[in-house]
């Protein structure tokens, strides 16, 4: 029996992106790595689960600001080599700069400016001593 995991084109490090997007506006909410356990677990538990790359182990999203991505489908690309999470973001905050998306900066005149609002502050989000954001 062929497994849905090797149909993957994983990188030189295991590695495949992932794009979570918003499953009712397509709004682009984050982008992170997966390797092949994170996209089991993902699939199996119908929650984001990710891969540090910084932190060297799984990271479930959320699992410290309560800001979890519940999976309502996942997509691969044409390539198989990229990922698509559709998912309800609970709390409405994906970023750990407290904002709806990591993507809230937009090129306006030759610079970054910034467009979305911090809906929370992260330090809120994110109180625990010697924490690295997510």
């Amino acid at each position: 029996m062929k497994d849905w995991l090797d149909e993957i084109h994983w990188n030189a490090d295991g590695l495949v992106p992932a794009i979570a997007q918003d499953h009712k506006t397509g709004r682009v909410l984050m982008m992170a790595w997966m390797n092949r356990e994170s996209l089991a677990l993902t699939a199996a538990e119908n929650r984001a689960i990710y891969w540090s790359r910084s932190r060297g182990k799984l990271w479930r999203k959320g699992e410290e600001s309560g800001h979890v991505q519940k999976v309502h489908e996942l997509r691969l690309d044409c390539d198989a080599d990229v990922i698509i999470l559709m998912v309800e973001q609970l709390g409405g905050i994906a970023c750990h700069t407290g904002r709806e998306s990591c993507f809230y900066r937009v090129f306006q005149d030759g610079d970054w400016q910034v467009v979305d609002p911090v809906l929370k502050d992260p330090h809120a989000i994110y109180d625990k001593p010697g924490h690295s954001h997510e």
